[in-house]
């Protein structure tokens, strides 16, 4: 099998090019503040929507056309290995992420799908001998098999934990097999439907043994990767016990674990949790927990994860904004957690998409970086926020007051004058910004 063998090496043609296989915003090598896009950005290809997605829907059967196909059991998980790393090349992209179930098919028994994950892992390994994209997370599916159907580490049954934790400890062998630079954990059905049935604190507390028992077992093997936590809010239960970063964070921090773990924050998760994915950035930069990136977007009319790729130019630019001031992702990156739309089912859209995400990502660093120079929204939240600079202000900043002061102070206050907080004003010089980082100045 020969895949994508239409397709040549994609690169950057600059913004006036038509050809649909080439870059118009990304330049690996461009320096943007210090550093060369492709060190900022640190895209990856996730292999379960890219190499397994089958485009299926709870109303039809999968349409996506794929040369490997033709193959199936390990003949098939062999292909898409070759597959993907002609993608992984192709695209030029400097890394990969995935599931255990993604790259083999689970066998009768644990025993057989650590066999099969055996044998993928030694052909990933020396595929990636001569291949410039490294790992940069691996994970393993403890949700889709109905084993798992009251959860893995936060499951009604012990059998069942045991089970996960086995397929853990699996997952971590392989990320350090395979040098991957961080090991992500989502827990797909670590929640619950109902209080009627549920003991919450037996749940919670046998995740957070769980999780201990993951940090010991890496350090046991030598696992240097960073632990990352994913947040989701719903789907598939109905309360997640990651729902966003601040009750991740509670959670990290209750059971001692915040040393261990960052974040992994999703687009698409943030919104479905109420909150803007910059909202998620913010928040995971500003307490020193931002770790990764999966880089997609959800759609404003449907209220599920529908994983598109990122093409909302305001979203990656405000995203690449937290990013630049976090000092860059550090072993993190910008995972494409994103599957074509149903109706495009080509192996060419596999490319197409892979650019759009890419492109998306590339303003975003330019425009940022030019925010940040200039001091465009620092100076707007330096201003707006000035009577804490002097006077009382600095007193409660500074620890040096109390209530008793407060009260003497607010009494003596005839008239309380605001600022305007100049919203219009702040996306009015934000849209300037997008036309002169592109059009001149």
């Amino acid at each position: 099998m020969t895949a994508f063998n239409n397709i040549n090496q994609i690169k950057y043609e600059g913004p006036t090019s038509t050809n649909p296989y080439a870059f118009k915003f990304y330049n690996p090598e461009e320096v943007i503040n210090g550093k060369t896009m492709k060190e900022y950005l640190r895209f990856a290809v996730a292999y379960w929507h890219t190499f397994t997605e089958d485009l299926s829907d709870p109303f039809g059967v999968g349409t996506a056309i794929r040369p490997w196909d033709q193959y199936s059991g390990m003949d098939l998980a062999k292909a898409r290995v070759e597959a993907a790393f002609i993608f992984f090349e192709k695209l030029g992209v400097p890394y990969f992420c995935f599931h255990d179930v993604d790259i083999v098919p689970e066998g009768s028994s644990l025993r057989e799908s650590n066999q099969n994950l055996d044998t993928i892992v030694a052909m990933i390994k020396e595929y990636m001998k001569d291949s410039k994209t490294k790992l940069l997370w691996n994970t393993v599916n403890n949700f889709t098999h109905p084993r798992f159907v009251h959860g893995a580490g936060s499951s009604s049954n012990a059998d069942v934990f045991a089970y996960a934790a086995a397929k853990v400890k699996k997952g971590l062998e392989v990320g350090k097999e395979l040098g991957a630079e961080n090991y992500v954990f989502w827990g797909g059905r670590e929640g619950y439907e109902t209080l009627l049935n549920t003991d919450m604190k037996l749940e919670l507390d046998n995740l957070g043994r769980f999780f201990h028992m993951a940090v010991d077992y890496a350090r046991e093997i030598g696992f240097d990767g960073q632990f990352l936590i994913e947040p989701k809010p719903k789907e598939p239960t109905t309360h997640q016990y990651d729902f966003d970063v601040a009750s991740g964070y509670a959670f990290l921090q209750h059971y001692d674990l915040q040393d261990h773990f960052k974040f992994n924050i999703e687009a698409n998760h943030a919104t479905l949790a109420g909150h803007t994915f910059e909202h998620e950035l913010r928040y995971a930069r500003v307490i020193g927990m931002l770790g990764s990136v999966d880089a997609n977007q959800g759609h404003p009319l449907l209220g599920w994860d529908t994983d598109e790729f990122p093409s909302d130019l305001y979203g990656t630019t405000l995203a690449m904004f937290e990013i630049i001031q976090n000092g860059g992702l550090g072993k993190g990156g910008l995972n494409f957690d994103a599957k074509v739309r149903r109706g495009s089912f080509t192996p060419e859209d596999l490319f197409h998409a892979h650019i759009v995400g890419m492109d998306s990502f590339a303003v975003g660093l330019k425009v940022a970086n030019r925010l940040i120079e200039d001091r465009v929204i620092q100076n707007v939240v330096e201003e707006r926020y000035n009577s804490y600079q002097s006077g009382i202000g600095l007193d409660i900043v500074s620890g040096k007051t109390d209530f008793h002061k407060l009260e003497e102070y607010a009494l003596g206050l005839t008239e309380i004058t605001h600022q305007s907080g100049r919203l219009e004003q702040i996306k009015a010089t934000i849209n300037q910004y997008f036309l002169t980082t592109f059009v001149g100045k």
